[in-house]
């Protein structure tokens, strides 16, 4: 955006304010082109100009996800703060009412969200960006989370409780997430309803475009099965999967790192043909399955007994990855609990539940979550890259500071450098 310098020509550049209204340097992943595309796609253009926009409201939802403990029109207000005082537009403009600001998102709903979601959170990890990359390959980690929603009928009905036997306090929105280990960006999710557990969104995930060839894609025991195994290696990506100990992994050849070479048959194929198998007549891999590497490594640290943690991977070539490369690298997979912890405690905020009171608007609020978490985490790697260090290394909730401080005070500006912003500085 271009400001204009004084004078009368003061405001000339934006002539109505909600034309104008951005969210600061998050826009730059958002920008208004992409959001009037996305818009105009789903038919949620409005059919005449008015104080709320769906690109305004758009941005509004973002928002709602850097200020949750802020209402409504106190939301609207930081948005345009920047620009009143800037004094970049000529009509007059009022806060809308919190009435209204309910009303515009109903309109809006939650597919445009969404689909702005699935188009910008992409892998953004850098050749260069440390602890992103095993051997070429792009670290990925699956898991479940949820969130709390307002007690509501609505909710109530469609996510149902975390506890399926009883009611508990909240209804619960499970959910599961793709995040890219080494920069903590989500780069897919889905969102359950009723009965559907995190297996069923795990599947759905890895079923998706979200799944790429050159990733190695990590998930603990809990979401292991075969049918995941496969998704991942159709996707053309290599696996990292914990497996327990009721997954039957014979020795099939040692390799010189101490991993071995190993089967999984399709399931049921071993019960079918149990008899044989016992009897010596039959080997496992005379049936359908997935030959895998196999790695069991211990941990010491686990209180008052070791645990031992077996792997299966695609990746067979000791030489390419070694297996202490490989138990290192699973080890990044709890990179994932710490992404959990920044959007709910940290952006979301501590004991605090979602604010919408209809699934629909939910939906709508948790991809403007994740959208807003995204541009943070980008944001963040931009800065590291800069300072030539890992991502890790600098403060989310300094980082969210930032951004915070940003939609008030240039809420309609769009920069292209992130020099001028240090997560790891508390200015």
């Amino acid at each position: 955006m271009t400001m204009p310098e004084s004078g009368d020509d003061a405001g000339a550049a934006v002539s109505y304010l909600p034309d104008a209204i951005g969210i600061g340097t998050l826009t730059r992943l958002v920008p208004r082109e992409l959001v009037d595309e996305v818009v105009g796609s789903l038919n949620r253009t409005e059919i005449r100009k008015n104080k709320l926009p769906a690109r305004v409201v758009v941005y509004f939802v973002m928002a709602m996800a850097l200020f949750y403990g802020e209402g409504y029109e106190e939301v609207m207000r930081k948005l345009a703060a920047g620009l009143k005082f800037m004094g970049t537009w000529r009509r007059e403009w009022t806060v809308p009412t919190s009435s209204g600001l309910c009303q515009a998102r109903q309109r809006l709903g939650p597919e445009v969200m969404r689909e702005l979601f699935e188009r910008v959170a992409v892998p953004c990890a850098l050749r260069s960006t440390a602890g992103a990359w095993l051997s070429g390959r792009r670290l990925m980690a699956v898991d479940g989370f949820g969130l709390e929603a307002p007690d509501s009928p609505e909710n109530a009905a469609f996510f149902g409780y975390a506890n399926k036997t009883e009611k508990c306090s909240l209804p619960f929105v499970q959910m599961a997430a793709m995040v890219e280990c080494g920069t903590h960006a989500v780069v897919a999710a889905a969102i359950g309803k009723g009965s559907e557990g995190e297996d069923t969104l795990t599947s759905r995930i890895l079923s998706s475009e979200a799944i790429e060839p050159g990733m190695a894609v990590m998930a603990d025991a809990g979401l292991y099965s075969y049918q995941h195994l496969r998704m991942i290696i159709d996707a053309g990506a290599d696996a990292i999967l914990r497996v327990g100990a009721n997954v039957g992994l014979p020795v099939l050849e040692w390799l010189p790192d101490g991993s071995y070479l190993s089967f999984i048959a399709e399931p049921g194929e071993k019960s079918k043909h149990y008899r044989k198998l016992r009897a010596g007549r039959a080997k496992v891999t005379d049936y359908p399955g997935t030959y895998v590497r196999a790695v069991d490594y211990e941990v010491t640290d686990r209180g008052d007994r070791d645990e031992i943690i077996t792997l299966v991977t695609t990746i067979m070539d000791p030489a390419d990855v070694p297996a202490p490369e490989l138990a290192a690298a699973y080890h990044e997979r709890w990179e994932v609990e710490q992404v959990f912890a920044e959007i709910k405690t940290h952006q979301r905020g501590s004991a605090t539940v979602l604010r919408s009171r209809k699934p629909e608007m939910a939906e709508q609020e948790i991809w403007g979550l994740l959208l807003a978490h995204y541009g943070i985490r980008h944001l963040m790697r931009e800065a590291a890259d800069q300072a030539e260090l890992d991502p890790d290394r600098l403060s989310f909730i300094r980082a969210l500071r930032v951004v915070r401080r940003q939609v008030s005070s240039q809420a309609a500006f769009s920069p292209s450098e992130t020099s001028d912003v240090d997560p790891g500085s508390d200015r």
